[in-house]
């Protein structure tokens, strides 16, 4: 796998989350990388940019499909057994205190909350960002809400500290439209198919939800390249 080199940066060690906000392990590996960076010996060192990713970017806006569902229909099978692959992901989301509810979940379109995210960041940087990634995983994945319905973003990006009036206008637009897809058209140049995957300073590459001690020795290793 060739992994593009990132954007000029002034932290000594560059994380980069690519993820999506219904994939239950980006949430994991969102909690497992923060909890590494925690207890890197050099914290201060290490800069996490969140990065957007649509893993279904075809999914209709307002369908309110149930997520087994969904899930099911992805890999060819029925909702029972997508219901068990949901099983899958929430006895790996145990282990971080993140608790799914599958029974009211229900998939959406992410591409105008990944926009929402990037606001957060041009707003606050990458903490606001972060809040707003939290929120609208909470949303979807605790509270059953569809979080490519408008009215939901307007509120929840409210509740994470995003202006209400440049939430309604990134809405009433297409604005951060290229960065989202800047965002994936980088991921898709490095092969990436599936979320989470990380990208430690533009050249380490790990995939999947990983435990906080492979993040921890991914940290580490970077680190010895750092002047």
């Amino acid at each position: 796998m060739t992994v593009q080199p990132a954007a000029e940066s002034t932290t000594l060690i560059e994380l980069e989350l690519w993820s999506d906000l219904v994939c239950p392990y980006s949430w994991v590996a969102k909690r497992r990388l923060e909890a590494a960076v925690a207890a890197f010996e050099r914290p201060h060192d290490v800069t996490v940019r969140l990065r957007s990713f649509e893993l279904d970017p075809d999914v209709r806006v307002g369908g309110g499909v149930p997520v087994d569902e969904h899930v099911g229909a992805r890999h060819g099978v029925d909702r029972a057994a997508g219901r068990l692959m949901n099983a899958t992901a929430s006895e790996v989301a145990e282990a971080d205190d993140l608790i799914f509810d599958w029974d009211s979940a229900v998939r959406a379109n992410t591409f105008d909350a990944h926009r929402l995210c990037v606001l957060g960041r041009e707003m606050g940087g990458p903490a606001l960002r972060s809040a707003a990634v939290e929120r609208f995983h909470s949303a979807h994945f605790r509270e059953g809400l569809a979080i490519d319905d408008h009215e939901v973003l307007q509120r929840l990006s409210a509740e994470c500290g995003l202006d209400e009036r440049r939430v309604s206008a990134v809405l009433a637009s297409d604005t951060y439209a290229d960065e989202v897809r800047a965002d994936e058209q980088r991921a898709h140049s490095m092969g990436v198919t599936s979320t989470p995957f990380v990208v430690a300073n533009g050249y380490a590459a790990v995939s999947g939800a990983r435990p906080v001690e492979d993040y921890l020795a991914l940290l580490r290793g970077v680190a010895t390249q750092t002047v």
